[in-house]
């Protein structure tokens, strides 16, 4: 919709209903916390917890038919042709299943068995992501597909050109990677660059500094971390620390020297007040939204495509990652750049907080995991780093590469530097307040 010619006279009632009641379920289920059974967390964790808890052997049936399935699914589609990228992918996603399938029938060097390797990353991280991604993609309906996501992108405009050098319209991109998915976010980022609406510095700015991982993998973080009893702190502290950071890099190379030309550029005039504007829009999406079963089905099936994408590669990438991290001294090497910023914020263990920071690279899990059995002040700083910093190797960075946005692998580890480095100084006060909610 036009966001200077809103079609206000076919808002209805029931759009209101919706725009109100859908929203409301979205917020419930991602953001209030409820005490089932002694444990307090929000509803998605709840639901989670449950199947994991009652259904535990099919939940890990269900888990490895999830690698099984993403292994095949780029020969299958013919993706792996693609690029030379999508074929390393695909390599390390066969690696997925077979390393998932050792896990699974509990098969291979014992080295490989230690409770901090395969058997953790099968039990502990892949069949919760496996459920909660597709879980979760069930209530992003209510919260993305009926008005919430265009009434906040209205109110949002005015901060987005003086503090992160990009157009009103890239607060939608913003809050649908957040709320959504990087995918989703790099897809409609792509697709208004085309289009000549963003110009290259625009786009690049959008996909390195809003492209970050959804509000229910943030929840996987938050849970192996052990944070979920502060989960709304961790959630809105990780938010507007990334976007912090956004803000800063945005204004150093490379991005600052990017071309900044566009060819379509929209004038962003309103009718109205733009709380009324924002109403108007948010009212015009609900009302021609499509019916809720068809919105819940299509993000039921977008959900299980980025299980099936993830999963393998949290098996290979990440069993990777484990090894490296344990058994050479890589990410120690690349973890001394953050010492420095680590030390000066007066972190416990610094140079367990560089290290881990450093993982995060190769996939975004691997600080949570380095980090689960640290102090509470580590947790939270490496659980906001790992968000923040946005560029990985397992699914990111490939996922930027594959769309026209003209972004070097050179100038994505430049950027991912920058955001780690910030993130640790920016979330570390953060941290020594959150602190006193879990005493």
């Amino acid at each position: 919709m036009n966001a200077t010619d809103p079609k206000s006279g076919a808002v209805s009632p029931l759009s209101l209903l919706k725009l109100i009641a859908y929203s409301c379920i979205g917020i419930f289920v991602f953001f209030i916390p409820i005490s089932v059974g002694g444990k307090e967390t929000i509803p998605l964790d709840h639901i989670v917890s449950w199947l994991r808890g009652d259904y535990a052997q099919m939940t890990e049936i269900y888990a490895i038919l999830v690698v099984l399935a993403g292994g095949a699914y780029p020969f299958i589609s013919g993706s792996w042709r693609a690029s030379k990228t999508q074929t390393v992918l695909s390599i390390f996603k066969v690696l997925g299943v077979v390393t998932a399938a050792m896990a699974f029938f509990s098969v291979g060097p014992a080295f490989l068995f230690e409770k901090d390797m395969l058997p953790f990353l099968f039990s502990k991280l892949v069949v919760p992501v496996g459920l909660i991604v597709p879980i979760g993609a069930v209530f992003l309906a209510f919260l993305i597909g009926y008005g919430l996501l265009e009434f906040a992108g209205v109110l949002l405009q005015p901060i987005m050109k003086p503090l992160f050098k990009t157009p009103g319209k890239s607060a939608t991109d913003a809050v649908a990677s957040f709320v959504g998915s990087y995918s989703i976010g790099l897809l409609i980022t792509n697709r208004v660059y085309k289009s000549g609406q963003y110009s290259a510095k625009e786009a690049a700015i959008i996909a390195t500094g809003f492209s970050t991982v959804s509000a229910t993998f943030m929840v996987i973080v938050a849970k192996t971390l052990g944070l979920m009893e502060v989960w709304n702190v961790f959630f809105w502290a990780t938010l507007l620390i990334t976007f912090v950071v956004t803000a800063i890099t945005v204004r150093l190379f490379p991005l600052s020297k990017m071309d900044n030309t566009a060819q379509n550029r929209e004038l962003e005039v309103f009718e109205h007040s733009r709380f009324k504007q924002a109403a108007l829009e948010g009212l015009e999406v609900a009302n021609n939204a499509a019916p809720i079963a068809r919105n819940i089905l299509q993000n039921i099936k977008e959900g299980m495509l980025m299980a099936m994408s993830i999963l393998p590669s949290i098996m290979s990438v990440g069993l990777c990652g484990l090894l490296l991290a344990k058994y050479t001294p890589v990410f120690e090497w690349i973890g001394y750049l953050f010492y420095p910023f680590a030390w000066i914020a007066q972190l416990p263990d610094p140079m367990m907080v560089a290290t881990a920071s450093a993982t995060g690279l190769a996939e975004m899990f691997l600080p949570a995991l380095i980090a689960a059995k640290s102090v509470f002040v580590v947790k939270f700083v490496v659980g906001v780093v790992s968000i923040s910093s946005i560029l990985f190797f397992s699914a990111s960075i490939p996922c930027i590469l594959s769309t026209e946005i003209p972004l070097s692998i050179k100038q994505m580890l430049i950027v991912w530097y920058q955001r780690v480095a910030l993130t640790i100084l920016i979330a570390s006060p953060v941290a020594f307040w959150a602190e006193q909610f879990v005493q």
